[in-house]
């Protein structure tokens, strides 16, 4: 059933027009990820149709029964309280505090929305500040709704997990694919692909028929004029035979020259280059272990962080640093780049990427910041910063006019330019669009340094880290491998853990049989002896029940 209509609908921002949809249906039961570059109106989008802000032009219809819930980590919840049912499920105090930590107020707006439930959600980025199990905790949620909602986030695993289409925002125009993330990824696919079949067979069509309209032309112009000095008899021989068939080519010629006009023109689909960020030999760092922590402790007053915690970074590894939020990640960082208890290697050149953008200079364009330290040349500059979509007049855009999104990758530009050999990145997802992250993701793939990553990205991490440095129980525990392999493992455990259990509940099952048929068949009060037949009963269930597992 349809729930919403929207037809010729514009937006303008000044002199941009931000929104221009033709035509946008969504019904009852559609779960909607909205996708796009920073800035291209993902949140005006959503803001407009929660009635929030005035459109300019054009018709929108929503059916009088929806109830319109709208959920944003820029605003405060709607009700400052919420129920112990789902402030226990959300894992957060029922309360609002201004004084909650970032993870703990996107929890708190979830859990409200999700009470206060509207039979159309609209929910803008809420990952925001979410830990993995904090993420793994909302898309449960999201799965169990059963009505209809549009998220915008730029993760990824959550729209694969939670979403049955994908609705696209690009120059103003919206596009709706059906199916998850990963589906829409496979479509664009075969649509670049079919955009490069097409403009291959238009090259063909074209030079084809330019080969045989010059052929023909030659031909043309090798058919002889009649002489000069020829009687009226002889010319109109010499008409009606060479220079008929002359007449006949040249129009031939202007025939293909008409069908070559119309050709449908294909434009060739824009190649992205794989750019590989290099490090020379001269400053590569060397040895095994490029930084290592042994028997590290660290404590806040009573909140003790790490107690005896031992770790090493191996050189030429990208290592991901996984931890609930308040487990220790950013102190961890902050112990590195300070020496505190740490050994780093004295050849270690570290870039570090910090979640408050201090590198910019905020009254420098956008090219000065980023080639100020920078040991490469500026083409290579305008190639990175092409890539994150900063093209043309755009570098010499200043800082503080850019948004948060533009900063980050402007500071990710900047740090990777630099002469370093050992990248460090705490959050960099944070703000970023989907594309602009992908950008980053093949920019580190190909970074031949050593990184090391903190975020709660899993498909991130999942793309990028070949090693793992698990904060748990105030320590860090170490897995070589990807994300996805320490999740088999981790799984394959706690099945071997509960087999256990089971086998060993089994045991004790049958142990408690064997010693109830005993006391039956010693028992001489019939009441008592029908009371511990029951037992022996229920505990023979139980077993085949186990059995079953």
């Amino acid at each position: 059933m349809q729930i919403i209509n929207i037809k010729d609908l514009k937006k303008h921002y000044g002199s941009r027009l931000v929104l221009d949809i033709d035509e946008l249906k969504i019904n009852r039961g559609d779960r909607i990820g909205v996708v796009g570059v920073n800035g291209v109106g993902k949140t005006t989008f959503l803001e407009i149709l929660a009635g929030l802000i005035e459109f300019d032009g054009g018709n929108l219809s929503i059916n009088s029964d929806v109830t319109i819930k709208y959920i944003s980590q820029l605003k405060e919840p709607n009700n400052k309280t919420i129920s112990g049912k789902y402030a226990s499920i959300f894992d957060v105090y029922n309360q609002w505090n201004d004084n909650m930590s970032g993870g703990e107020k996107t929890r708190f707006k979830l859990a409200e929305g999700f009470e206060d439930q509207g039979s159309l959600m609209l929910i803008d980025e809420p990952t925001s500040n979410l830990d993995i199990d904090g993420i793994d905790l909302i898309i449960n949620n999201f799965k169990d709704y059963g009505e209809t909602y549009l998220v915008v986030s730029h993760d990824r695993a959550l729209l694969d997990s939670v979403c049955n289409k994908i609705l696209e925002i690009e120059n103003g125009k919206v596009k709706l694919y059906r199916g998850n993330y990963s589906k829409y990824v496979d479509i664009k696919e075969e649509e670049l692909s079919r955009r490069e079949f097409e403009y291959e067979e238009y090259i063909k069509e074209k030079k084809r028929l330019t080969d045989l309209k010059t052929n023909i032309e030659n031909k043309s112009s090798s058919v002889k004029k009649p002489p000069k000095r020829m009687g009226n008899s002889e010319a109109r021989l010499h008409k009606m035979g060479g220079q008929g068939a002359k007449k006949k080519l040249d129009n031939f010629a202007k025939s293909i020259k008409s069908r070559i006009n119309h050709l449908e023109v294909k434009e060739r689909p824009i190649e992205q280059e794989i750019i590989k960020v290099k490090i020379s030999d001269s400053t590569k760092a060397h040895g095994k272990i490029l930084i290592s922590g042994n028997k590290i402790n660290k404590s806040y007053g009573d909140n003790v962080i790490f107690k005896d915690a031992n770790f090493n970074i191996l050189n030429g590894k990208k290592a991901a640093l996984i931890g609930p939020n308040g487990s220790g990640k950013t102190t961890l960082i902050k112990m590195i780049l300070n020496n505190e208890g740490i050994e780093v290697s004295k050849n270690v050149r570290i870039g570090y990427f910090s979640q408050s953008l201090d590198i910019l200079d905020k009254k420098k364009n956008i090219l000065d910041n980023v080639m100020e330290d920078s040991i490469h040349d500026e083409n290579f500059a305008r190639l990175i910063l092409a890539r994150l979509l900063f093209k043309g007049d755009k570098v010499y855009d200043k800082v503080d006019v850019l948004s948060g999104g533009e900063r980050v990758k402007v500071s990710f530009a900047k740090i990777i330019l630099k002469d370093i050999n050992f990248f460090i990145l705490d959050e960099p997802t944070n703000y970023l669009d989907i594309s602009s992250l992908e950008v980053i993701e093949e920019l580190l793939v190909n970074y031949n340094g050593t990184i090391l990553i903190v975020s709660h990205d899993r498909r991130f991490i999942e793309n990028m880290a070949n090693d793992l440095l698990i904060i748990e129980d105030k320590n860090i525990k170490h897995f070589q491998g990807k994300y996805n392999e320490y999740l088999e493992s981790k799984n394959k455990l706690k099945l071997d853990i509960e087999e256990k259990e089971i086998d060993e509940k089994k045991m004790l099952l049958k142990t408690e049989i064997s010693a109830l048929i005993g006391e039956i068949s010693l028992e001489k009060n019939e009441e008592k002896k029908t009371e511990l037949d029951m037992m022996y009963q229920e505990k023979l269930e139980e077993l085949k029940e186990l059995n079953k597992m």
